[in-house]
């Protein structure tokens, strides 16, 4: 070993360690921009990561939100004054149109009034979020404190605009924790999509698609455009007309984030095309099982060989109907399974002794227990995914947006079965529970798709947090980012390139007609001058 020379530098001790631990301990700036429910549940998720990294954050939210605290111990708050968002009403109002068309005599005209309440429910909805940016923008103080603070990055939400705003008002880098944006399914608005094998929003297809299907795909993409295009993307463009100058496009302000954690894989996804800067996180709010309270603990296990099935519809519905209610408690009263169902309405009369009524529930520890059978979901996909995390089969019963679909993926690959609330009563949900419970079919394809999902060298959540420190540490990844977002429909088509390809052809093939035309009339009124 070679000896120290004596003319080297001593180095004290605490210089290192000051490095080391600075390093360390060096967090960034981030503003989140999120939404109210589930999705604020796995958003909430990543800003405990990032707070236990050293990480300060910010979140912006309106003065009635549903789900986002004002005080916290891992987050600081900025509350937007005489704001209103998506608030428990509101989506009762909604789920309530919803249930009253499904179980009713459903005919062409319901149909058209369930779509055209829907389309009123999301305008509203932007609306709200529009009239939080103009409050802000109108605020000469809200600025200030924001443009003070030097963020270094906005982590947003893309289902509502106000993120987006912000980023490019501070030209701050953007990262979106994403799986569907304003218009519609996040992929659609950044990654080719070809509709013959790529399945719209609530069209109830999978990638495999049959002639009428393909038709009835492209339908709903027509519909789908049509709704955000004229309805939504147009309130945030007449927004971005009076702020932004010199003019922008919002859908270009869109399409710009620098990366997009998706959260999504293809363990739960169809196969499709995607794009550099698209970063798979799905299932990062999904956790080994810990130890349930002592109470919950006691009843899994009175459940004895039979096991235990657990029901919960989300963070946004407790409630169901009166009527609905009685005939899941009837289902559940012939079960010889245990039930835990989170429902804090009205304790129905037909509730049998087995099944446990609670206002809360640790979902995933449930999930992970060995003594659970089946999962009842509405589909959302923070559910289907934590399902498929701890390979437990689903009976899905979907009541809005995207929960259909999310389901459709499980039922493909044979881990899930559904019921829509047209069909369900007692019979229906007592079969289709005795059919997961029997045919062992359904789940081990959910323990294939949990080993195929685990089996994974970074966990999903490692790699967000490294992405979103990455465009931190270099001020974005414009890289990664395609610039076909800045080019009009006819160049991204290659349309223009066509028409001009089609227009040479025609000019060449029409000059060689012309000229050969020419050339035999000459020779023909030489010939007549001959004769």
């Amino acid at each position: 070993m070679t000896p120290f020379s004596e003319n080297m530098v001593s180095v004290p001790l605490w210089i290192p360690i000051v490095i080391l631990f600075g390093s360390l301990c060096d967090g960034g700036k981030i503003l989140v921009v999120p939404l109210e429910g589930s999705h604020w549940v796995n958003m909430d998720i990543i800003i405990k990561a990032l707070h236990s990294k050293g990480h300060s954050v910010d979140v912006l939210r309106t003065s009635n939100s549903w789900f986002i605290k004002e005080n916290s111990t891992y987050y600081g708050s900025i509350t937007i004054p005489n704001t209103k968002g998506m608030d428990e009403e509101f989506v009762e109002d909604m789920l309530s149109k919803e249930i009253n068309y499904k179980r009713g005599k459903s005919n062409w005209l319901g149909l058209v009034r369930l779509y055209l309440d829907t389309l009123n429910y999301v305008y509203k909805m932007h609306e709200m979020i529009c009239q939080l940016i103009t409050n802000m923008f109108e605020s000469e103080e809200i600025m200030k404190t924001l443009k003070e603070k030097q963020y270094d990055l906005v982590l947003t939400d893309p289902v509502w605009g106000a993120g987006i705003f912000l980023a490019h008002k501070f030209k701050l880098p953007m990262v979106y924790n994403v799986r569907w944006t304003t218009p519609g399914e996040g992929h659609f608005e950044i990654s080719p999509s070809p509709l013959s094998y790529i399945p719209i929003t609530r069209s109830g297809n999978t990638d495999k698609m049959n002639f009428f299907q393909r038709v009835q795909n492209i339908f709903y993409y027509l519909i789908m455009y049509f709704q955000y295009g004229y309805f939504n993307l147009a309130q945030y463009q007449a927004l971005c007309d009076k702020y932004f100058h010199p003019p922008v496009r919002f859908y270009e302000l869109l399409q710009s984030a620098d990366i997009w954690l998706m959260r999504i894989d293809f363990i739960f996804e169809f196969p499709r095309p995607t794009m550099p800067n698209i970063i798979y996180v799905g299932g990062f709010q999904c956790k080994p099982a810990k130890a349930l309270p002592h109470d919950l603990e006691v009843f899994m296990q009175s459940s004895g060989e039979h096991g235990v099935i657990i029901m919960s519809l989300g963070a946004f519905i407790s409630v169901l109907p009166d009527e609905i209610t009685a005939e899941i408690a009837a289902a559940f009263a012939q079960l010889p399974q245990k039930v835990i169902w989170r429902y804090t309405g009205k304790r129905p009369s037909t509730l049998g002794n087995n099944t446990l009524l609670v206002d809360w529930m640790p979902q995933n520890d449930l999930l992970g227990h060995p003594k659970t059978k089946v999962f009842i979901a509405h589909g959302g996909t923070n559910g289907v995914q934590e399902a498929l995390y701890h390979g437990i089969p689903v009976v899905g019963i979907p009541l809005f947006f995207d929960q259909y679909d999310n389901l459709v993926r499980l039922q493909d690959r044979g881990g899930a079965k559904i019921i829509s609330l047209a069909t369900l009563d007692q019979n229906a949900l007592h079969a289709s529970l005795q059919e997961l419970i029997n045919d062992p079919s359904y789940r081990l394809n959910m323990q294939r798709l949990s080993h195929l999902h685990r089996d994974a060298p970074v966990k999903p959540l490692d790699t967000a947090l490294f992405w979103i420190e990455f465009v931190m540490r270099h001020k974005g990844a414009a890289h990664l980012r395609s610039e076909s977002y800045k080019l009009p429909w006819y160049s991204y088509h290659s349309v223009d390139v066509a028409v001009t390809l089609f227009a040479v052809v025609l000019i060449f093939t029409l000059s060689v007609f012309l000229t050969v035309k020419y050339l035999c009339v000459k020779c023909c009124s030489r010939k007549r001058k001959t004769e």
